[in-house]
């Protein structure tokens, strides 16, 4: 079996692979109702999990309701060493939107929603996502009140760790003064790099660093980049990347996410990949690029 990466210990108690799965892409077109073949979604999951992922990152608003829905029926009961971390303080308007849900009210359900249709007695990992409609990032908003909802469900025990999505260095200094935070799920990759000082930040302080669209948004010119290191080293271009993003840092986890059983192969094959250090060198300059 692949190693994945390697493992890394959220909280100090659930080892996980580095290479985990993002199941964001389970869902129809937009994120917005069923898969497009139910049979190869879970498919998909089953397929994760057999080849060890052990790491599933979700939303019960991914659907809504859906991804965690075949979750649950693809993997349920689940295996003692999988680790489900999901998402909230959002949801999903009629439009497609993805608003903030940010109330206690609202961070309330969303978790009964997740534990429900995970059918789990409590979370794994909790992610706040900050959010606002202006779709600032990171959001310009006080931490401290909605992450102490997640706090208190977590002393109620529905909750076993918490983590922070679209956040600053600030913001997780202020939920850390609340209750302790194992994750940050931000924005970067080789071309997305706003966020090089958190990463540092969490890797030093022991906090997993999982960013979201770890592929994508690649100029032309840093396109060819990434092409001409691929070619070297016999990979693909998104092989690279997430191979990349796992020597930035120990503390990096990643969730690519796919709807394809070759594609799954394919990220996880990344994990077994080193980057030697004249590709790095090269990689280094799409970020400047």
């Amino acid at each position: 079996m692949a190693n994945l990466g390697g493992t890394f210990t959220l909280g100090g108690e659930l080892p996980v692979t580095r290479m985990g799965y993002g199941t964001m892409q389970l869902a129809g077109p937009g994120v917005w109702g069923p898969p497009r073949d139910h049979d190869t979604a879970v498919a998909v999951l089953r397929e994760a999990v057999e080849r060890g992922v052990t790491h599933l990152d979700t939303s019960d608003y991914y659907g809504p309701h859906t991804v965690n829905a075949l979750i649950k029926e693809a993997l349920h009961p689940y295996p003692e060493s999988l680790v489900i971390v999901t998402k909230v303080g959002a949801r999903r308007s009629e439009d497609r939107g993805w608003p903030p849900a940010l109330s206690a009210e609202d961070l309330t359900q969303a978790v009964h929603d997740n534990l429900r249709n995970l059918g789990v007695d409590a979370l794994d990992v909790v992610n706040l996502r900050l959010s606002n409609a202006a779709g600032d990032y990171p959001v310009p908003m006080p931490v401290a009140e909605p992450f102490g909802v997640l706090a208190e469900l977590r002393e109620q025990g529905l909750i076993r760790h918490l983590g922070l999505s679209h956040v600053s260095a600030g913001q997780l200094d202020e939920a850390r003064a609340i209750a302790p935070v194992v994750c940050v799920q931000n924005h970067y990759n080789l071309a997305h790099r706003e966020n090089d000082d958190l990463v540092a930040k969490c890797a030093a302080e022991g906090i997993a660093f999982v960013p979201y669209f770890p592929l994508g948004g690649f100029s032309p010119l840093q396109s060819g980049l990434l092409d001409d290191c691929a070619a070297r080293v016999g990979a693909t271009p998104m092989q690279v990347a997430l191979a990349w993003l796992l020597q930035r840092s120990p503390s990096m986890l990643l969730i690519p996410g796919t709807s394809s059983p070759a594609h799954l192969r394919e990220n996880l094959a990344a994990a077994e990949l080193e980057l030697p250090a004249d590709v790095l060198a090269d990689l280094d300059r799409i970020g400047a690029a």
